[in-house]
């Protein structure tokens, strides 16, 4: 389980969990491909934009976190138009307030699936200030984005703190031209890994459905954002890794 998050403003954690959707390998789980899911306290943006608000959605992966048997994540989801299965959420912030709570107060367990479940959800948190409550607390790993000016560099500086319960399973997306080389920002920041994400607008419009004709092009795959999102998407991938070998040989030591 994957998390995108941001600690100020709207920097595009939508778009990077979206372009990470896409790039993700096909082959990384069984090809079996990751399902997006809106999981903003504030509301959810995809829906509005692609007019799809009668579809299935968090409301309805909220009410099977209710039941004993919620089945899969899958039943909420729906297909977008560049690949990607996403659940995605209604604009309104009361109702999505209340979803991502029942989606949180049990566990993860809808989140998650049950044992015959595998493969990778990744979740669109929108704006955390603490990254050791709700859904964000379930995720194997957060990818933090930030835009790539001193402000935003500044405010991941600031929450430094609040990023250590994390155990370095964070990896930082730095959306936009950045004037610093991404090691230096690692080392700054205190976070290991550092990926810069291209200020692409029609890219990001595509993602959005705001322009849908784009995505047909063969030119698409070759953009310059999903091929960062490719280098994020190995990272993540690595820190998850190391995350299950760790868990794994924790499990070795207590038996």
């Amino acid at each position: 389980m994957i998390a995108c998050a941001s600690v100020k403003g709207a920097p595009g954690a939508t778009t990077t969990a979206l372009a990470l959707a896409v790039a993700w390998p096909d082959v990384a789980v069984d090809e079996v491909r990751p399902v997006v899911v809106e999981a903003d306290v504030a509301g959810g943006d995809v829906a509005a934009r692609m007019s799809r608000s009668h579809a299935p959605g968090l409301l309805d992966l909220a009410a099977a976190a209710r039941r004993s048997h919620p089945g899969s994540v899958l039943g909420a989801a729906q297909e977008l138009p560049f690949g990607v299965r996403a659940v995605l959420a209604p604009s309104g912030a009361r109702q999505c307030r209340e979803a991502v709570r029942l989606l949180a107060t049990d566990g993860g367990r809808v989140l998650r699936g049950g044992e015959e479940d595998f493969g990778t959800v990744v979740l669109d948190v929108g704006r955390v200030g603490d990254f050791t409550e709700g859904v964000v607390a379930f995720a194997d790993v957060v990818v933090l984005v930030t835009r790539a000016g001193v402000d935003g560099l500044a405010h991941v500086f600031a929450c430094r703190e609040a990023l250590a319960a994390r155990e370095g399973r964070v990896v930082l997306a730095v959306v936009g031209p950045c004037p610093f080389p991404a090691d230096e920002i690692a080392e700054v920041v205190g976070i290991d890994r550092v990926v810069v994400l291209p200020w692409a607008p029609r890219s990001a419009a595509a993602l959005g459905g705001v322009q849908p004709g784009r995505l047909r092009g063969s030119g698409w795959r070759r953009s310059a954002l999903l091929a960062a999102a490719g280098e994020l998407a190995a990272a993540v991938r690595l820190v998850a890794s190391e995350r299950a070998e760790a868990r794994a040989g924790a499990e070795v030591g207590v038996r």
